[in-house]
């Protein structure tokens, strides 16, 4: 009895996490994230708009005011970099202005999702 507890926990820890849900990260966006970023069109806003991010260099929108951190950050914007800067976008930037933070984990995976299906220019 004590072996096949063990085998169950160990298949539980190789099966992988539950695939982010875009449509979610849609509705998440929209209520979160859409009164600073654009994504439908390439307009900036009190922050630079969001189409193409996943790829994208930080701080390389043209004519957005980025902070000196987000321009010297050198980063590019992998699902891996969004999910930490989202979860806490000072820490992971000192010196950025977003104040916004997404702290829970299926969220932020959502909002990355959607971001990733979102058109680009």
């Amino acid at each position: 009895m004590h072996r096949s507890l063990v085998i169950l926990a160990l298949a539980a820890l190789a099966t992988p996490a539950a695939a982010a849900d875009a449509e979610r990260g849609g509705t998440l966006f929209q209520r979160q994230c859409v009164a600073c970023h654009q994504l439908a069109q390439p307009r900036n806003g009190v922050g630079p708009h969001l189409q193409g991010v996943v790829g994208r260099a930080a701080g390389s929108v043209q004519g957005f005011n980025y902070s000196p951190a987000m321009k010297n950050a050198g980063i590019e914007w992998t699902p891996d970099q969004l999910d930490t800067y989202l979860a806490n976008p000072i820490a992971k930037v000192p010196g950025s202005r977003m104040p916004t933070r997404v702290p829970n984990e299926a969220d932020r995976a959502d909002i990355i999702a959607f971001l990733q299906g979102a058109a680009t220019p």
